[in-house]
């Protein structure tokens, strides 16, 4: 049976029972004053109106991993074979790109860097859990390029607020990584390591940065959220009522709500007796704001 550390009570709240399978990607619109994320095992995009309390979800065409929101209106979407548009209103999506259609890889964790371009990375989804996934870069023009290879599970994707370094985790081997990024061309140089978690109870998930350019991530089977300060040090642990916490966003009105997804795969009825909130959409307001999230230039 899966426990929480003992290093805090819940400070993370209920705000959406949605008993996601594998809620991820959550992204906060500007636009319409939304929140939106997915159930990946359940093929389903969620928004969520803070305003009125209401919830709407839609059946995708396939499973996604991440998705990003575009300039013009509608959505990128890192679909488990490739790239495409999608539009949630008519349901319509135009494909793009297949990805590594030759290996048993799925598109996974994504994100728009700050000058128009969408990333995600793929992770292996055979018993075998090879390193043989990778991450790419989707530019404005369509056009596709392969940046990390070597890779088992690509996750945590985010940009500080200059858009000069790219955060990245492969989740198995429980580093968050650094790169310097070039926002004129996308190239990535200088990786290093900007925090272990070998001290940690999780593996990290999915992140997000905030106005400071402090890395919020989430931590799988570790039932907590860390604050990681530009030079990785810990400023903050946030524990959630559920052990299996995949990603956070921060948004409302002023970007000050820290909007946390979870999961309920791989727990045991004896589990979610304990945890019986898994699978939900947690909240908490915290001091420092975020960054209005990037789109897709194309």
């Amino acid at each position: 049976m899966v426990r929480l550390p003992g290093n805090a009570e819940p400070e993370a709240e209920l705000i959406v029972d949605c008993r996601n399978v594998l809620g991820e990607g959550v992204l906060w619109s500007e636009r319409d004053r939304s929140l939106y994320w997915l159930d990946i095992e359940a093929a389903e995009l969620w928004r969520y109106d803070p305003a009125s309390g209401e919830t709407v979800r839609r059946t995708l065409a396939e499973r996604a991993g991440s998705f990003g929101f575009r300039a013009g209106g509608g959505l990128i979407v890192a679909f488990a074979s490739g790239f495409a548009f999608y539009d949630p209103d008519s349901g319509e999506r135009t494909r793009i790109a297949e990805i590594e259609p030759d290996l048993p890889t799925r598109l996974n964790d994504g994100r728009c860097d700050r000058a128009g371009r969408f990333l995600a990375g793929t992770m292996d989804e055979s018993p075998e859990k090879r390193p043989i996934a990778g991450v790419y870069r989707l530019d404005a023009d369509l056009t596709v390029e392969r940046l990390i290879g070597g890779i088992t599970t690509a996750n945590s994707l985010s940009f500080s607020p200059d858009g000069r370094t790219l955060y990245f985790a492969d989740t198995p081997k429980r580093v968050i990584h650094a790169y310097d990024y070039d926002p004129e061309t996308g190239r990535i140089s200088r990786r290093r390591v900007f925090r272990s978690l070998d001290d940690q109870p999780g593996k990290p998930d999915g992140s997000t940065v905030d106005a400071e350019g402090c890395l919020w991530n989430a931590q799988w089977q570790g039932g907590r959220i860390v604050r990681y300060r530009p030079d990785g040090a810990i400023d903050r642990v946030v524990a959630v009522p559920a052990p299996n916490v995949t990603c956070v966003a921060l948004g409302g009105p002023d970007l000050d709500i820290l909007y946390v997804t979870t999961a309920r795969q791989g727990m045991s009825a004896a589990d979610l007796e304990v945890f019986p909130q898994a699978g939900g959409l947690f909240a908490l307001r915290v001091d420092v704001p975020g960054l209005p999230e990037a789109t897709f230039g194309g």
